[in-house]
C-alpha cells in the first residue's frame, strides 16, 4: 500500500466517526491557536520595549536631586541646592565620551492659543536637549545658544501639543502664552510616543532654560542656577555601568559629600532599564509560549488514547487485514497516519484561530503583535510532532497484533 493509498484509508476510517474526531482534534486546534497567539503577543512586547529604547534615544542617562539628611530627617532634596548647571558642565567636560550633558527645568501649565487651552509640561532646556534625546525636528529650528543668551520668548513643541491648539496643521511662527506669557513658536518636534511609564512624550513645550528660570519656572534666591535634571548622552560603545560610576564619584566629589553619607542625586540608566525590560519580556514570551505549549500536550494525549480506543473498536478489521495479505507495516502506517492528520487537520483550524484571535486583541485590547511566519511554521511542527509521538504507540500496537487473535475478538 502506498502513502496516497494510505491517506485515503485513514481519511475514510476518520470521516466514519467526525464527531469524534473533531473533539480529538480541538486539543490540538486550542494548542496551535494559543502558542501563534501568544508568541504574536510576546513577539509584540518586545517590539513595543525597542521602540521606547528608540524613543528615548540610547545609551542615556537621568541624572536627579535624591534625597538629603537634615538634622537626622531625610527630606527632598528639591528644597535644596544639589543640582546645578555646574554640574552639568563638569559632567560634559570630566567624564570620558559623554556627547552631550544637557541641563533642564521642568514644570507644567496651560499653554493658550487664541481662545484654546491645553495643559502640558513644560521644560526649560539648552540647546544640548535634543542632542542627548536623539530628538529631530518635523520642522521648524531647534532652539540655539543665542535663545539662551537673550533669554528668548520662543518655544519648540511637541505634536500632541500642535495637535490639540492647531489641529495638525504646522505652528511655526505662531503665537501661544506659556502661563499667560507670549511666546513664539520657532520648531515642531518629531513624534515620539510614549515611553516606558506610559507618558506621552508629544505633550511637551520646550522652551531657553534662562527663559524658564527667569519668566515661567521661577526659582527663589539661593537656587538661581539649579536645575530639576541632567540629561547625559554617552558615545556608542561606552560602558554605561562604568561611565555611571564616574559620573557618582564626580557629583560626590562636587557636592563634598563624605563617604558615610548618601548620594543627593539620582541616577537613571536608561540602557539598564531598557535591557532589563527587554530581557523580562524575552522571559515572558517564553513563559507563554511554555504554557500555551500545555495545550499541544494535553491534544496528543487526547489523539493517543482516542486512537487506542480505535484501536480497540477495530480489532476484527486489524485482524482480518492481517488474514488476507496486510504488512504489519502497512497497518502501522495507516494508524499513524490518522495521528498525523488528526494533528495536521487542527493545526490548520488552530493557525486561523490563532491569526485571528492575534488580530482581535490588537484590534479590541490595543496590544500590539507581531504574527511571524516562524511562529506559524513552529506551531504546525510541534502539531506534527506530537501526532507521530502520540499516535506511535498505538499504531504499534495495532500492528503487533496476532491475525487469529484479532479475529476471535468480539
Amino acid at each position: 500500500m502506498n502513502l496516497l493509498d494510505t491517506g485515503r484509508s485513514a481519511l475514510r476510517s476518520l470521516r466514519a466517526n467526525k464527531l469524534r474526531s473533531l473533539l480529538t482534534a480541538l486539543g490540538i486546534i486550542i494548542g496551535v491557536a494559543a502558542v501563534i497567539a501568544m508568541l504574536a503577543v510576546g513577539e509584540g512586547a518586545k517590539r513595543t520595549v525597542a521602540e521606547q529604547l528608540r524613543s528615548l534615544g540610547t545609551n542615556l542617562m537621568m541624572v536627579m536631586p535624591g534625597t538629603v539628611t537634615s538634622s537626622g530627617v531625610r527630606i527632598s532634596a528639591w528644597g535644596r541646592n544639589t543640582l546645578t548647571e555646574a554640574d552639568a558642565r563638569a559632567i560634559q567636560d570630566e567624564v570620558p565620551y559623554v556627547l552631550a550633558a544637557a541641563p533642564a527645568l521642568r514644570g507644567s501649565g496651560q499653554i493658550i492659543h487664541g481662545n484654546l487651552n491645553w495643559p502640558s509640561q513644560i521644560y526649560g532646556v539648552t540647546a544640548d536637549f535634543l542632542v542627548a534625546r536623539e530628538w529631530r525636528m518635523s520642522s521648524g529650528r531647534a532652539l540655539d545658544e543665542n535663545d539662551l543668551r537673550s533669554s528668548a520668548k520662543v518655544a519648540v513643541v511637541g505634536q500632541t501639543v500642535a495637535q490639540m491648539l492647531f489641529g495638525g496643521t504646522d505652528p511655526v511662527g505662531q503665537a501661544i502664552r506659556v502661563r499667560f506669557v507670549p511666546f513664539t513658536i520657532v520648531g515642531l518636534l518629531d513624534a515620539k510616543g510614549r515611553n516606558a511609564e506610559g507618558v506621552d512624550q508629544d505633550d511637551i513645550v520646550l522652551i531657553p532654560l534662562s527663559t524658564a528660570r527667569g519668566r515661567i519656572l521661577w526659582q527663589p534666591p539661593g537656587r538661581l542656577r539649579t536645575v530639576g535634571q541632567v540629561t547625559v548622552k554617552m558615545a556608542d560603545g561606552a560602558d554605561m555601568l562604568e561611565a555611571e560610576a564616574q559620573v557618582r564619584e564626580l557629583l560626590r566629589q562636587r557636592h563634598r559629600l563624605q563617604p558615610d553619607q548618601d548620594d543627593d542625586f539620582n541616577i537613571r540608566n536608561l540602557s539598564e532599564v531598557v535591557k532589563a525590560e527587554q530581557a523580562a519580556s524575552r522571559v515572558l514570551s517564553g513563559l507563554l509560549a511554555a504554557v500555551a505549549s500545555v495545550s499541544l500536550l494535553v491534544g496528543g494525549i487526547g489523539i493517543m488514547n482516542i486512537m487506542l480506543v480505535s484501536v480497540t473498536e477495530r480489532t476484527r478489521e486489524i485482524g482480518i487485514r492481517l488474514a488476507v495479505g496486510a504488512r504489519r507495516r502497512d497497518i502501522l502506517t495507516q494508524f499513524l497516519a490518522e495521528a498525523v492528520i488528526l494533528s495536521l487537520g487542527g493545526a490548520l483550524v488552530g493557525i486561523a484561530l490563532g491569526v485571528g484571535g492575534s488580530l482581535a486583541l490588537e484590534h479590541f485590547a490595543d496590544w500590539q503583535v507581531v504574527l511571524g511566519g516562524e511562529a506559524i511554521l513552529l506551531a504546525v511542527a510541534s502539531a506534527s510532532v506530537v501526532g507521530v509521538f502520540f499516535g506511535w504507540y498505538p499504531a504499534r500496537k495495532a500492528s503487533r497484533m496476532a491475525p487469529i487473535e484479532a479475529l476471535r475478538y468480539e
